[in-house]
């Protein structure tokens, strides 16, 4: 049986490796550079849904393989969901993650509640049809970065029922209860009963 190929329409390697740990080696996962990909996905949707639908269409539609985008956003209660679907760019087009946690916990400092959760959502198009996974974790933001592994908001994120945050867990820990790993297992136990 040949090993069914994915493009994660993604140019971020750790979330190429992330994915990768997740669904083992029976599905091999092609980045965007892997497909020749160069050009910026368009991401004009006001939702995480609508931006991995958008992702993932104009990838199928332009390169005809098959294929899954995900969106990831950080609501924050007390800032009225921010910064959401705006996670990445937070602080600026320059999409720097030290310039948005920095201006994340700016923003927090006058607030009590730090409650707040990571939303994923993957759309995933395979032979033309379109299907969505979602996947949710809720914690709290800490008043300090701590860790020095994973990406974007992990080093200030503490999950509930843990006392250190997503950046001090190792990617095994971290994958089993992230928002993208129980998105990617919907994904995963969707694509095993193809």
């Amino acid at each position: 049986m040949s090993i069914l190929k994915l493009v994660f329409a993604t140019n971020n390697n750790n979330k190429v490796k992330e994915i990768q740990a997740l669904i083992g080696e029976k599905i091999n996962i092609l980045s965007l550079k892997d497909v020749n990909c160069l050009e910026e996905l368009p991401e004009t949707s006001t939702t995480l849904e609508g931006n991995a639908i958008q992702k993932a269409t104009y990838l199928f539609d332009n390169y005809h393989l098959n294929c899954f985008a995900d969106d990831t956003g950080l609501l924050v209660d007390s800032l009225n969901g921010e910064p959401g679907v705006y996670s990445a760019r937070y602080a600026g087009e320059q999409k720097n993650s030290e310039d948005n946690m920095d201006l994340l916990l700016t923003n927090l400092k006058p607030h009590n509640n730090r409650n707040a959760k990571f939303q994923t959502v993957i759309a995933l198009i395979i032979n033309g049809q379109q299907h969505t996974f979602r996947g949710e974790v809720k914690g709290v933001i800490s008043k300090t970065k701590s860790g020095k592994d994973g990406f974007g908001y992990d080093p200030i994120f503490i999950p509930n029922g843990y006392n250190i945050s997503f950046s001090e867990m190792s990617l095994e820990e971290k994958n089993k209860i992230s928002h993208r790993g129980i998105a990617t297992r919907k994904l995963l136990d969707f694509l095993k009963s193809l």
